[in-house]
């Protein structure tokens, strides 16, 4: 791979900020609900159907864009996937009736199913195994600006241009990125695969799913992510019933709780890299941050009765935390036991079992929260999720080990 140190970093700069648009693209209906809400007619039945078409696009989205990573390389499907998916944030400015909505809806979980697939090959490609775990820790943290940024931003937009202009703006930036990038990379020949021949076999689906350590990815990234899609597009309105914040007032609690969610990523990913540096046990640095992120999740129902905005901001800020290292670990797991050749398709599996999780809580939000009981079931099953995922791992990979063929600088694995 011809790239320079200079260059290298500047790639890596890329990646963070299409986390960044990810992040704030597919954030801006959550932290604008309660406008949108009231000018379009919105139900909380129709908010959660809204997000479950999202979900449930962006899963079958997954299923294929692994397979397109894989086969594109990171030069070309890092631009396809940020420039499509802007398009789709776009189009939600034309967007009146619920109908129009869902079709915008369904195409920016399609599109933006390119995201995780492509940061996490180009990441391991830009990096030697040692630093990968630093690498997707910094990723996660600062993709989680984007849930910072959003509820600041975004409101003042909306105030200021209206709430479509606000969708406008930041697809916009999303074009300017991937014109960026195609700069950025010209004369670049990566090393990841994606040129090598492979056989018929070894290009589909079907030799991953027959591997246990897919399907302890897949499973533990339905419980894991389910927790972070109830607070992606339900914290805004937790906060509106239980503190009667909108517009503007969002902006700081919410900020709060994103700053919490990229310093649990950061602290994550540094620590395990610099444990495993200093020759720790690889299963045991995994499983022991899995550990840790699920026991800082059990305290989340206690935000309902804390009565107090700024202290159950602090327990969802911690409830973040856990959640992005726990994210950092099993991304770094991918890393750790998952060959080159099949990263995209195992990473965008994964994604697509979380992508039905996360489907399938949006739409039981709505309805339990339509029937009026509350977020106290959602936050009890939040409160678990994380300590249950690590146990199902525990019960499919009794030990992590390093992916075959571990000496190649492009494979996906982490030193021990």
């Amino acid at each position: 791979m011809n790239l320079s140190p200079a260059r290298r970093w500047v790639l890596f700069g890329l990646v963070l900020v299409a986390g960044i648009l990810n992040l704030v693209d597919r954030q801006i209906i959550a932290v604008l609900k309660p406008v949108i809400s009231a000018d379009l007619g919105w139900s909380d039945n129709d908010y959660g159907t809204l997000a479950a078409w999202f979900q449930g696009s962006a899963a079958v989205a997954f299923l294929f864009t692994g397979w397109i990573v894989d086969k594109a390389g990171v030069k070309w499907a890092n631009p396809l996937g940020v420039f499509t998916w802007s398009l789709a944030a776009i189009g939600h400015a034309w967007a009146v009736t619920m109908g129009q909505f869902t079709f915008v809806r369904a195409a920016l979980g399609a599109t933006e199913a390119m995201g995780t697939p492509s940061g996490i090959k180009t990441i391991a490609a830009v990096f030697p195994p040692h630093l990968r775990s630093t690498g997707y820790g910094i990723s996660n943290a600062v993709g989680s600006i984007g849930g910072i940024v959003a509820p600041l931003l975004i409101p003042l937009l909306a105030a200021v241009y209206g709430w479509r202009a606000a969708f406008v703006i930041a697809g916009l930036v999303g074009v300017i990125w991937a014109g960026v990038w195609l700069i950025v990379v010209r004369g670049v020949k990566f090393a990841d695969g994606s040129g090598e021949p492979a056989a018929a076999a070894d290009t589909v689906y079907g030799p991953i799913l027959r591997e246990r350590r897919t399907w302890a990815i897949a499973f533990a990234k339905v419980l894991s992510d389910s927790t972070w899609w109830l607070m992606l597009f339900w914290m805004p309105d937790f906060f509106h019933r239980q503190f009667g914040l909108t517009g503007t007032q969002l902006g700081p609690p919410l900020a709060i709780a994103y700053t919490g969610a990229a310093i649990g990523a950061l602290i994550a990913g540094t620590l395990a890299s610099r444990l495993l540096v200093r020759g720790r046990n690889l299963d045991r640095v995994r499983k022991g941050t899995m550990l840790v992120a699920g026991l800082v999740v059990l305290p989340v129902p206690l935000a309902l009765y804390s009565g107090d905005l700024w202290s159950a901001t602090l327990i969802l800020a911690l409830t973040m935390a856990g959640h992005q290292a726990f994210s950092t670990t099993l991304f770094a797991v991918i890393a750790d036991v998952t060959p080159r050749a099949k990263v995209g398709r195992v990473t965008a599996f994964g994604a697509f079992c979380g992508n039905l999780g996360g489907m399938a809580i949006a739409k039981i939000a709505g309805a339990v929260l339509a029937a009026g009981l509350g977020y106290l079931p959602l936050f009890l099953f939040a409160s678990v999720s994380y300590l249950l995922a690590l146990g199902w791992i525990q019960l499919l990979l009794p030990r992590i080990r390093r992916a075959e063929n571990a000496a190649d600088p492009i494979e996906v694995i982490a030193a021990h």
